[in-house]
């Protein structure tokens, strides 16, 4: 099983390469369902969620050729997939491939729009959460499925009119749920209203691409979602957005290992509550030609409060890394969750290196110290495992990572992208 060993103390110098995002491009794959003709997605990351997402298109029977060439700036790949669902073989997404990606569930929207039916097991447990499909179920409830639960799977189906549009408000802000329920509601017949719908770029993104497939949204990008549906959608070719988080998350790094980076190929837009905090910690951040440039000096990191919130909120994907940040600032800070509620599994790996966190409820107190050491650690998720590198880079010593497939669900060649900037981490095989 593969570790990345991280010998900290270098800044970083350099260029990162911000690839597209995982959270925009597994939804834009799902929608590829909704047509028979061909969907285009250039920039998808090269990420084990996407490999496992393409498995599972191909269960329903999707035709799926990928191309791959070099990125301009020669230091990442960004990979054109096309997508034919021409004939669905099978409505069923078995247990075995849902089991391994909750994300996977989604399918249950475009199946039901275009099939009239969806057989979906249930996700199952999450490390982070419970992420009920409560809001699933009952959304297409509204929009006229039949549903019923029936030895782990959710049974789905549609009268012999299919989908009719409806009203339906979320109860709470769910990405997920928004993205399903858009999708379903592009052919159903008559206009949806989606209220308290999630305003996540990722949500604009999916309903970009599926109105240049001929589906009639607006409203995204706000918390009511109109969608107008059409007898049918064609093919289409979008661009994969860059990834928020992963352009986070290293900008939290270079705030913590010190030095001068490019962000290549991303948008501040995107995560500006995020940045705002970065910039509080003493980092220096400006947009550029290309991206964004992280510039933090010899000076000490200053502790800041931060609650994570749905968009346009602190991003609940880059809490654990900004306490990653906080372990070294230079006094008291104070880091609330309020999306997942067992969103703190990392705290006990960073004691490990030295950081000094309690817990209490949904908040955690982070003191800072003035010297971290390496250690061996381990990720417990996709998020808290980059926590524990960015930690690394300004630890005293050599820290091992193990678990490390949970960097590789969301983090394209991270080892390679920091390495080139002057850090010391590398991928060790046993």
């Amino acid at each position: 099983m593969d570790r990345i060993r991280i010998v900290g103390g270098n800044e970083l110098h350099g260029v990162i390469p911000i690839s597209g995002a995982k959270n925009a491009a597994l939804p834009l794959m799902i929608a590829s369902l909704l047509t028979d003709d061909t969907l285009t997605l250039e920039n998808v990351p090269h990420l084990a969620d996407v490999e496992q997402l393409i498995r599972i298109l191909g269960n329903h029977g999707a035709d799926i050729s990928v191309n791959g060439r070099r990125e301009r700036q020669g230091e990442s790949y960004a990979r054109t997939i096309h997508f034919t669902s021409r004939n669905i073989v099978s409505t069923t997404a078995p247990y075995e491939l849902v089991s391994k990606m909750r994300a996977s569930f989604w399918v249950i929207g475009p199946l039901l729009a275009r099939e009239g039916k969806a057989r979906v097991s249930l996700p199952g447990g999450c490390a982070i959460g419970t992420r009920p499909v409560d809001l699933f179920i009952d959304g297409l409830t509204a929009l006229g499925a039949n549903i019923e639960i029936d030895g782990g799977y959710v049974n789905a189906t549609v009268p012999a009119g299919g989908l009719v549009g409806g009203r339906y408000v979320f109860p709470k802000v769910s990405v997920g749920a928004t993205h399903v329920l858009m999708m379903a509601a592009t052919l159903a017949n008559g206009t949806t209203v989606l209220g308290n719908a999630a305003r996540e770029p990722e949500v604009v993104d999916l309903a970009k691409c599926l109105n240049a497939m001929g589906a009639k949204i607006t409203g995204q990008g706000t918390n009511t979602i109109t969608v107008e549906g059409v007898p049918s959608l064609s093919g289409a070719r979008h661009r994969v957005l860059p990834d928020r988080i992963e352009t986070g998350t290293y900008a939290m790094a270079v705030a913590m290992a010190g030095g001068d980076v490019i962000l290549e190929d991303t948008d501040a837009s995107l995560l500006e509550t995020a940045l705002e905090a970065i910039r509080r910690t003493g980092a220096e951040i400006s947009e550029t030609n290309s991206g964004i440039r992280i510039v933090r000096s010899g000076a000490g990191i200053k502790p800041v409060d931060i609650v994570t919130d749905p968009f346009p909120g602190f991003p609940t994907d880059l809490q654990a890394q900004f306490m990653g940040l906080m372990t070294k600032s230079s006094g008291v800070s104070h880091i609330t969750e309020t999306i997942f509620e067992n969103r703190f599994m990392h705290v006990q790996e960073l004691a490990r290196l030295g950081a000094k966190i309690s817990l209490s409820g949904q908040t955690a107190k982070v003191e800072g110290v003035s010297r971290l050491k390496g250690a061996p650690v381990m990720a417990t998720d996709l998020r808290a495992s980059v926590s524990l590198v960015i930690a690394g880079l300004a630890a005293e010593g050599e820290t091992m990572v193990s678990r490390v497939y949970h960097l590789d669900r969301g983090f394209e060649r991270l080892e390679e992208k920091l390495t080139r900037c002057g850090a010391h981490v590398e991928r060790v095989s046993d």
